[in-house]
């Protein structure tokens, strides 16, 4: 057996010699170390994704739901729908929407129109 990936080695350690209080203890550190790891993937996917991306996801028992990604937040992502409802979703199950042309609804790209430079013209 191995700890963490790339180990190739791991001290052994008895917990038949351990107390009650010690094994509390090495109980706490593997559930921190545990969430931890869940965190560190949750942010990686998250990070695949981009602010104002078009996404989808299909929530349980309802119809495929698409909206923009606006928000991140410490677990998932805010995902603003076409009809303007607001949910809070794990990166994971995210997956992009089919591109169409640059600023239909189908995109992930919104439509940009450039404003004049006002400091220019005064």
């Amino acid at each position: 057996m191995t700890v963490g990936e790339g180990a190739d080695w791991m001290r052994p350690i008895d917990i038949d010699s351990l107390s009650e209080e010690e094994l509390i203890e090495l109980n706490h550190k593997l559930v921190a170390r545990l969430r931890f790891r869940s965190q560190m993937r949750s942010h990686s996917a998250m990070l695949d994704f981009r602010i104002g991306e078009r996404v989808k996801f299909n929530p349980t028992g309802s119809p495929e739901v698409t909206g923009i990604l606006t928000r991140y937040n410490k677990k998932t992502v805010t995902v603003v729908t076409d009809s303007g409802q607001h949910w809070n979703v794990a990166p994971g199950l995210l997956s992009r929407v089919d591109s169409g042309s640059p600023g239909s609804p189908e995109s992930g790209i919104a439509a940009v129109t450039r404003l004049p430079n006002r400091t220019a013209e005064e």
